[in-house]
């Protein structure tokens, strides 16, 4: 059973696409979601454009994919995420968030950010050593 939504399926169709992932995600965010706002929804797509920049989404070259890249919180989520999944690549997504959200000392809601980890966690699509 999947641990993710539709943004994590998202995540890991651009990452098998491979190429341009700010314009695969922009296009295939609309063939998944009939609603503009589902398809302009930030949080997931800087997430999965965060681990696409430090190079550790299999399929996707390193590189600039976010404006203001060395501050934005999504892909600090996502990064983090990824470094406690390694050390407990079971956790559940509540659980992932929680200790997402105390390593980084926030009270947040979830927007869909850890989908897209567990997406590319479960698909074994997160190059891990990087």
């Amino acid at each position: 059973m999947s641990n993710y939504n539709n943004y994590g399926s998202i995540a890991v169709a651009v990452s098998k696409e491979g190429g341009k992932p700010k314009e695969a995600w922009i296009r295939i965010s609309k063939e998944v979601f009939d609603s503009k706002d589902s398809q302009d929804k930030s949080c997931p797509r800087s997430t999965f454009l965060g681990l696409c920049e430090k190079g550790i989404v299999k399929g996707i070259k390193g590189g600039v994919y976010l404006k203001n890249s060395s501050s934005n919180l999504n892909k600090r989520y996502a990064l983090t995420a990824v470094n406690l999944l390694i050390n407990n690549p079971t956790l559940s997504r509540k659980e992932l968030w929680r200790q997402v959200t105390e390593e980084l000392n926030i009270r947040i809601i979830h927007n869909s950010q850890m989908d897209v980890v567990l997406a590319l966690w479960e698909k074994d699509m997160i190059l891990v050593g990087k």
